[in-house]
């Protein structure tokens, strides 16, 4: 967008000098981010932390700033879905990234490092219910990036895997793909590693069918069989690929943890789905304080 400032229709900003919807000023976003949907989950962890500096709530946007083990945190919740997540990321951006007063770009660009800690349901007999996986691609069949000048990294096989999925699945749009951060896939290595397909809604579109007719029958069997020399899909949720393709967009580092709570496969679900995600939750934080 080539402007000389930013109208206060495009960045909007709180009387108080926070960002719109997030209710954020700038000093109160950490370098590090972790990411939850469930707003209930930033307390899960922030009472990890020795110090918190900001309690903040706003729409579904639950903020806590503090420490762990001396290193700074920010954790955020965004609610469900690509919506948020875009408006999340934008706006984690413009604080990082743009004066708000000024309305202008900063000169030295400020790279946050961001960690989804969320849930997903496995669709591969390798990824039980219980087991700790990281996203190491996020496959997206929402239609977020059909509005920003994204197109799949140009690696050859995620290329020819998006083109090969939308004929596999009869989508009339080409699904889109991004990779985690390197460097964060490698903080992260203890865990599995897996391919993760964000869907735009959690029941029919991951297969679920209670009263409401779903339009494509067998879809979780359809989504299990894909395979592309060697990538196939390994488990689904509702935000991995928008927050992927929003950070390689934005230049900020990306990776998205899972508790695997459901196996889709076999009508399974976590006996005691909270100690996986507090397992999830304690992992995370020592890695990145380590």
């Amino acid at each position: 967008m080539n402007i000389s400032t930013y109208p206060a229709s495009e960045l909007i900003v709180n009387p108080d000098g926070s960002i719109y919807h997030l209710g954020l000023r700038p000093e109160q976003l950490a370098d590090t981010v972790i990411v939850v949907g469930d707003p209930e989950r930033v307390p899960m962890i922030s009472r990890h932390f020795e110090k918190i500096e900001y309690r903040l709530h706003k729409r579904e946007f639950v903020t806590h700033t503090g420490s762990y083990r001396g290193v700074r945190m920010t954790v955020i919740s965004s609610g469900m879905g690509t919506d948020n997540v875009e408006i999340l990321m934008t706006e984690l951006d413009a604080l990082a990234n743009i004066d708000l007063e000024k309305r202008l770009p900063k000169s030295n660009p400020r790279r946050l490092r961001i960690v989804r800690v969320g849930t997903s349901g496995s669709i591969q007999a390798g990824v039980p219910v219980g087991s700790l996986l990281a996203s190491a691609v996020g496959v997206g069949i929402d239609t977020l990036m059909c509005f920003y000048d994204y197109d799949t990294p140009k690696e050859q096989q995620l290329k020819a895997a998006m083109q090969q999925l939308q004929q596999h699945l009869a989508l009339p749009f080409e699904p889109y793909a991004a990779p985690a951060s390197p460097a964060l896939l490698e903080l992260f290595s203890g865990l599995t590693q897996g391919v993760t397909l964000t869907c735009p809604g959690f029941y029919a579109p991951q297969g679920r069918e209670l009263r409401a007719p779903a339009r494509l029958k067998d879809w979780v069997q359809r989504l299990q069989s894909f395979e592309y020399e060697g990538l196939r899909l390994t488990n689904l949720e509702m935000e991995t690929a928008g927050y992927y393709a929003m950070a390689q967009l934005l230049g900020h580092d990306m990776i998205s943890l899972n508790a695997i709570l459901a196996d889709r496969t076999n009508g399974i679900f976590a006996e005691k789905p909270k100690e996986v995600v507090e397992e999830l939750i304690v992992y995370t934080l020592d890695k990145l304080a380590s």
